[in-house]
């Protein structure tokens, strides 16, 4: 019961960080990347169940709903996700355009991996106190290069220092899970992933600062600018100032 806690703790932890997280965004093209905080919660959560059912806590049907979840996610989706996020936010020309080929290689990837994850059944067991999600279609190792590509290369390639750091620290929890603990890949880097997401929070909030600084300069040189240009339209044409000034005073 220790780790369907554990998971159910951290989800809910991670779930606030997550709703603060996207009240700091400043644009539309931030939400999604925003909300992978967010979806890592609601992943641990969905594996808090996924321990219920090992223990025979929950049916058999609601554990297979449980894996299908988060087998789905952690194999299937971020790889397209991850380097969709990345792709919205990104500013430079030459980076953006290195990150979409990766965008478009994650969705290759992501429709090949829901389509084999569909049809052939993710057997899950626990090793070593560890999940372990072991599906043949998926346990190939050019499919687990292009998922490394996708999901930490999309992050390293960024312009931000934030994300490349967000990135970096992926691919070595990435590394260190697979000569570990290689059956419980699966289980524990999207573990430690949701628990590095949280970092997303403060890059976040670095950019609504700056949003929000870059607002006030431009409220302060428009106000300076009309002013120059309500002090020349005075000077210019005095006597439309003078009748308004006359139509205040009658009224």
């Amino acid at each position: 019961m220790f780790f369907a806690i554990l998971n159910f703790t951290l989800s809910g932890a991670i779930f606030v960080v997550g709703i603060m997280t996207l009240r700091k965004v400043s644009s539309p093209n931030e939400v999604v990347f925003a909300s992978l905080p967010l979806l890592f919660s609601l992943h641990q959560f969905t594996q808090g169940f996924v321990w219920l059912g090992m223990y025979h806590l929950i049916g058999e049907r609601a554990l297979q709903m449980a894996e299908s979840i988060f087998v789905f996610y952690a194999q299937g989706l971020l790889q397209f996700l991850v380097p969709l996020a990345i792709w919205l936010i990104e500013p430079g020309a030459v980076r953006k355009r290195l990150i979409a080929v990766l965008m478009v290689l994650g969705a290759l990837l992501t429709g090949y991996a829901l389509w084999k994850l569909s049809i052939i059944p993710t057997k899950v067991t626990i090793v070593d106190g560890v999940l372990s999600y072991d599906n043949p279609a998926t346990r190939q190792f050019w499919l687990a290069l292009g998922y490394i590509l996708t999901t930490c290369g999309a992050l390293i390639l960024s312009s931000s220092i934030a994300i490349q750091l967000f990135g970096w620290l992926n691919l070595v929890g990435l590394t260190i899970v697979y000569l570990v603990k290689p059956y419980g890949f699966t289980s524990l880097w999207c573990l430690y992933a949701a628990g590095v997401s949280v970092l997303l929070y403060f890059y976040f909030v670095e950019r609504r600062i700056a949003f929000l600084q870059e607002i006030r300069e431009r409220e302060n040189g428009l106000n300076e600018k009309l002013t120059k240009e309500l002090s020349h339209l005075e000077f210019s044409y005095p006597s439309f100032f003078n009748k308004k000034r006359q139509n205040k005073t009658v009224k």
